[in-house]
């Protein structure tokens, strides 16, 4: 006996993966405020590095934004302040 699908029980497979897919990019786009500049910070600095400069300003910008980062972590950030909260972080 062969079992075929039927176009309802496709389209819950695929809605499914839509929602997984949704929820990975919304936690994405949440990590990458609030370390942004801090990764691009650090990246700009290796980049530096393996060019043989020196790369102490990014990594002084790196520390300042962990540092920004660690206070807005700490904040009790709701839907009604989240914009002023990740602001106030300048990430």
């Amino acid at each position: 006996m062969k079992y075929f699908r039927t176009t309802a029980q496709n389209g819950q497979g695929m809605t499914e993966y839509i929602i997984i897919v949704a929820l990975i990019a919304v936690a994405a786009i949440g990590v990458y405020s609030l370390l942004g500049k801090t990764v691009r910070s650090q990246v700009s600095g290796i980049a530096h590095e393996v060019s043989g400069q020196s790369a102490s300003q990014q990594l002084n910008t790196a520390r300042a934004a962990a540092r920004r980062s660690g206070t807005v972590a700490r904040q009790d950030v709701t839907l009604g302040n989240y914009d002023e909260s990740t602001e106030s972080g300048n990430n």
